[in-house]
């Protein structure tokens, strides 16, 4: 009896060892063993967190000019790091370093705003070509199509160029549209692939909803390309909400900090202090290359043909 119970413990343990995975679960297992995946969920973990406290943790008012800092501006001098100011003065007698950290906030509005909703309008779009078909899916590509003929970053500046007042929102807006056409494509191509799969088959075949069959087949199934997309677009957001901003079709305010806005006020004053432009431009590039990287770790962890 010893014995029997024995070998269905063993058996009941290899059966434990040798279950499956969902695609999730064996993605994250991969992710965490991968160096690229940690950094870049570090630097993004570590962007997210900076954004939420910034105004909470920054030493001064970000949009205070302080007498002792205006008193030392020139026109070929502006104040460097000083007692009580970490990085020093900005071109108008502000702390620059309270700036910096208030900046990573309105970076990170923008950033998530445009991919959200350019993540809406786009599944909205490649969903209904995915699901329909027909003259649907063709007029709603030959759309997107004219949309991805134009560069990105030339299509939200013409977009941007448009508004009577540039603002914080346009620029959410004008980087929005450029998303669109690529979570549509991506979307509507991971439907047409759902659509002859067998469980969508078998659904249609018992007599199943084309609704139904939709919501609860085709498109669940088919998020996983876009959920990745959406991290790489993050970076790319950032970038282009930059741009905008450093071409001066963002907000017009000096006063707001933000990455784009400090990087494009900094270059008149790039010979005199040119740690003005230095320090906005290192940290677009350290959160675009963490989503990036995580981005890039997720698609492959995703891809079924890296499972082992």
């Amino acid at each position: 009896m010893t014995s029997l119970l024995n070998r269905k413990k063993r058996r009941v343990d290899d059966l434990a060892e040798t279950a499956g995975t969902s695609l999730a679960a064996d993605a994250l297992k991969r992710m965490a063993r991968s160096p690229v995946a940690i950094i870049g969920a570090v630097i993004v973990v570590l962007f997210v967190v900076l954004s939420v406290v910034a105004p909470f943790i920054a030493p001064k008012d970000p949009y205070l000019r302080y007498p002792e800092l205006v008193d030392n501006l020139r026109a070929d001098h502006i104040p460097g790091p000083t007692p009580g100011f970490l990085l020093g003065s900005d071109e108008l007698g502000r702390d620059f370093f309270s700036r910096l950290l208030v900046g990573s906030q309105q970076s990170l509005i923008v950033g998530v705003g445009a991919t959200l909703i350019g993540l809406v309008l786009g599944m909205l779009i490649g969903g209904l070509a995915g699901a329909f078909g027909g003259w649907v899916d063709s007029w709603l590509m030959r759309f997107t199509d004219i949309m991805l003929s134009i560069p990105s970053l030339l299509l939200a500046i013409s977009i941007a160029a448009l508004a009577s007042r540039g603002s914080q929102t346009t620029v959410i807006v004008a980087v929005a549209v450029t998303t669109v056409p690529i979570f549509a494509r991506l979307l509507r191509g991971a439907m047409l692939a759902q659509r002859h799969s067998d469980h969508v088959v078998a659904a249609t075949a018992l007599g199943v909803k084309r609704g139904t069959i939709v919501l609860r087949h085709m498109l669940p199934n088919s998020l996983g390309p876009v959920i990745v997309q959406a991290t790489l677009t993050l970076a790319t957001a950032i970038i282009e909400a930059a741009s905008l901003s450093f071409l001066g079709l963002g907000d017009p305010d000096p006063s707001r900090a933000e990455w784009g806005l400090m990087l494009g006020n900094s270059q008149r004053w790039i010979d005199v202090r040119p740690e003005l432009a230095f320090y906005p431009a290192i940290a677009i590039i350290i959160v675009a290359l963490g989503f990036t990287l995580l981005g890039e770790s997720l698609r492959e962890a995703l891809d079924p043909k890296n499972r082992r």
